[in-house]
């Protein structure tokens, strides 16, 4: 068995370098194609260290980076070579791809870097966040009661911006001599004010009720076995199938399957049934999303079922009914002190059963009224446009900042922040690979 396990683990990193390599190639005949970034451009970047399976928590940044750039071009720096063939084709804003550390600091000299956000916690945010005389921001990739949210590593960067109160609260349990009056700026979900920006929705008007699924991965550990696809999703979605009154937008986390193969399994069955169902009565519509742009969803679906993830506070900034699932592993840790701890639940259990609950919550204006408490509890004013006016002044308090900073430090010295070791071991990477 161990030695069959090597065998895989050896035949997928071989298969992996290739894929690297190849990819390397093609971003290097893209750059060719592509002009030179125009240097001294940029104030705003977002550093993005990661492959293309997490470009979902980038992409839901997309439309504020776009309307933001329009008063300050947004530069995002990749250093995946895979990511940075996706960023050629769908960015709405200037990519560099800087995968070697020299690459890194090349454009960091060539522009006037004030601000990098970050949308993760990917070990590799420790290369640019050693390069002073700007502001580290963390922003996140959605806001949730996930433990995600409450890491103490928010404290590494200089500022983030969170979504608003409860995030605060959550953070405060968790953060010690954590100066939140000034590092944590709340501005809302300006996501939300691009939820149907220029979309044609991909299904007709008619009499059916739209129903959202978009569950999360099974998670790598009991304590985050939030992924409700095996135990859920499959009975479920065929209930809604079945009664030629609802349409399903089926929208799985990308990553699901990876761990479980069972949870993948899952995940294909409700992908066929709704493939079926499609050829049996093609004006019902059902669809498997998977595509890049994450909004259209939220604000369509007249109903919305979610796991505890980012998706269940990206549907509760649109203020329309909504149903967590109810995690079926005991040892899946529930964060009772927020919105969870009045949320609507589906509970697993047999697909007719699920089903009455969706058509309850779906009509119940109670639940509806409860809603709107805690769309102004996480995200403030959620009217259309104020999001991203806070979006945009926290940005400019940010700017305004670095001016105060570099005046008191005028005529100072440059640092020489050169990272020699981590240059040296990309050559010793390079050379053994």
């Amino acid at each position: 068995m161990g030695l069959k396990t090597d065998a895989r683990r050896a035949v997928k990193l071989a298969k992996n370098i290739l894929s690297s390599r190849r990819a390397q190639r093609e971003v290097k005949a893209k750059l060719a194609e592509r002009p030179a970034l125009e240097p001294h451009k940029y104030k705003i970047a977002v550093y993005f260290a990661d492959g293309k399976v997490n470009m979902y928590q980038l992409r839901q940044w997309y439309a504020p980076l776009a309307e933001l750039s329009k008063t300050h071009p947004v530069l995002i720096l990749t250093r995946a070579s895979g990511a940075a063939l996706t960023l050629f084709e769908e960015s709405p804003v200037d990519v560099a791809y800087v995968r070697r550390v020299a690459d890194l600091e090349r454009v960091i000299h060539e522009q006037d870097l004030h601000i990098v956000f970050y949308v993760n916690q990917n070990a590799k945010n420790f290369q640019m966040m050693r390069y002073g005389r700007r502001w580290h921001v963390f922003i996140n990739h959605g806001e949730s009661d996930k433990m995600y949210m409450t890491t103490n590593q928010f404290k590494a960067y200089d500022y983030a911006l969170i979504a608003g109160d409860a995030a605060r609260a959550r953070l405060e349990k968790v953060l010690w001599d954590f100066d939140f009056d000034k590092r944590a700026i709340p501005i809302g979900r300006p996501q939300a004010d691009h939820y149907l920006d220029d979309f044609e929705l991909p299904y007709p008007s008619d009499d059916r009720e739209v129903v959202l699924y978009a569950p999360t991965w099974e998670g790598d550990r009991a304590a985050a076995a939030y992924g409700s696809i095996a135990t859920h999703g499959v009975h479920l979605v065929r209930a809604l199938l079945a009664t030629g009154r609802h349409r399903v937008i089926y929208r799985p986390h990308p990553r699901s399957g990876v761990v479980d193969p069972a949870y993948g399994a899952a995940n294909r069955e409700i992908i066929d049934a709704i493939r079926s169902a499609n050829v049996e009565d093609p004006s019902a519509h059902h669809i498997f999303d998977d595509g890049a742009k994450l909004g259209w969803q939220l604000a369509a679906a007249d109903v919305a079922i979610v796991d505890i993830s980012a998706m269940v506070y990206d549907r509760l900034a649109a203020g329309k009914p909504l149903l967590i699932t109810r995690p079926a592993n005991p040892a899946a840790q529930i964060d009772t002190g927020g919105y969870l701890s009045a949320c609507d639940w589906l509970v697993a259990g047999p697909g007719e059963t699920m089903l009455a609950r969706v058509d309850e919550i779906a009509h119940d204006p109670d639940a509806l009224a409860r809603l709107g408490y805690w769309v102004e509890r996480y995200f403030g004013d959620t009217t259309p446009g104020v999001t991203t006016a806070r979006f945009h002044g926290a940005v400019e308090h940010l700017l305004a900042e670095w001016d105060r900073f570099a005046a008191l430090h005028a005529g100072e010295d440059e640092p020489d922040d050169h990272d020699v070791e981590g240059e040296e071991a990309e050559e010793e990477l390079e050379a053994t690979g």
